[in-house]
């Protein structure tokens, strides 16, 4: 798994997979309802003229999502895209988008681009990167790459977006061409996750070499900083809505916090028990979700923030 299995839409509500169901959590009623369960087939419920060619899915093993702006996103690891509107019943459209023996939907972004247009954005082992109309579904732009894409991350303006995969080089690209503009390089190992602040200016990225770094995309000729992990690759990393913190999950037993005002300086280290699912901030900044993958301890932790010294105060 590239651990990108928690989503917070508020601080009460997160969705987040429980063996083949996608829950949602609210964290005010404290109980889960599910959402979709994707052991069962999944019958797409309308026809979108010029997407791609919806197929019935069933008992998809789920390996990323995203959710924002009232639409889920899920990948799978045999090449499948699921798409659903959280205010309609049903799934809108599900296909799969790569056919090769090792497929798998690395990553989905949902981003706003420079128009302003919802975009989906996904990332395979077919070193392609797809990006797909939100309304309709049909796949605008294939970009090639030439190595498996792991994760790919969208500028806030929508203009640019980073790829990373199986190279210890991470590109910087147009996401309206897919043009290579940069090459960052400085990593020794393959690249699993990336982040950009809210100002634009700043990409993290994360890698199997256990360091999560910093770029400053308007000079590209080293990072400017490296965050250093405990004992694992960088699987997972996200910013607040504000740029205040920035959060990076190593695969196991370790979550980072770091005050971006203090050039990354501070830092408040999380030491938990199991395989780290995802992590997400809520958007208004308040709660840290995290949510562990362990057979046995299987659990969401939420971390609220505390206004004053530490970014985080407990568990609830």
């Amino acid at each position: 798994m590239l651990r990108n299995l928690v989503w917070a839409t508020s601080k009460h509500d997160v969705y987040l997979m429980q063996n083949y169901s996608l829950m949602h959590w609210s964290s005010l009623l404290r109980r889960g309802k599910e959402v979709l369960n994707v052991a069962k087939p999944i019958e797409p419920t309308k026809k979108y003229p010029g997407s791609l060619d919806q197929q019935t899915l069933s008992r998809v093993q789920i390996s990323t999502m995203a959710v924002k702006d009232n639409l889920l996103v899920a990948g799978g690891f045999q090449g499948e895209l699921i798409c659903k509107f959280l205010s309609q019943p049903g799934v809108a459209f599900s296909t799969k988008i790569a056919a090769d023996e090792n497929a798998i939907t690395n990553a989905v972004d949902i981003y706003h681009n420079s128009n302003g247009s919802i975009r989906i954005m996904t990332a395979n082992n077919d070193a392609q990167v797809r990006v797909f109309d939100a309304g309709n579904f049909a796949c605008l732009s294939r970009f090639s790459f030439p190595w498996s894409v792991n994760n790919t991350s969208v500028s806030p303006d929508g203009k640019l977006m980073a790829v990373l995969g199986d190279s210890a080089e991470c590109l910087i690209a147009d996401t309206q061409s897919g043009k290579v503009l940069g090459n960052l390089k400085g990593h020794f190992d393959y690249s699993f996750a990336s982040a950009w602040h809210l100002d634009g200016q700043n990409l993290a990225t994360g890698n199997q070499d256990t360091t999560c770094r910093l770029w400053d995309v308007r000079n590209l000729s080293q990072s400017i900083a490296v965050l250093k992990g405990r004992m694992a690759a960088i699987r997972a990393i996200r910013f607040t809505s504000d740029g205040r913190f920035m959060a990076m999950a190593e695969a196991a037993d370790f979550v980072h916090i770091f005050d971006t005002q203090s050039a990354y300086a501070k830092v408040q280290e999380i030491d938990l028990f199991g395989e780290i699912a995802g992590i997400s901030f809520s958007p208004d900044t308040e709660a840290l979700f995290v949510g562990v993958a362990d057979r046995t301890y299987g659990s969401l932790l939420e971390f609220n923030r505390r206004h004053y010294n530490f970014y985080l105060n407990s568990i609830l």
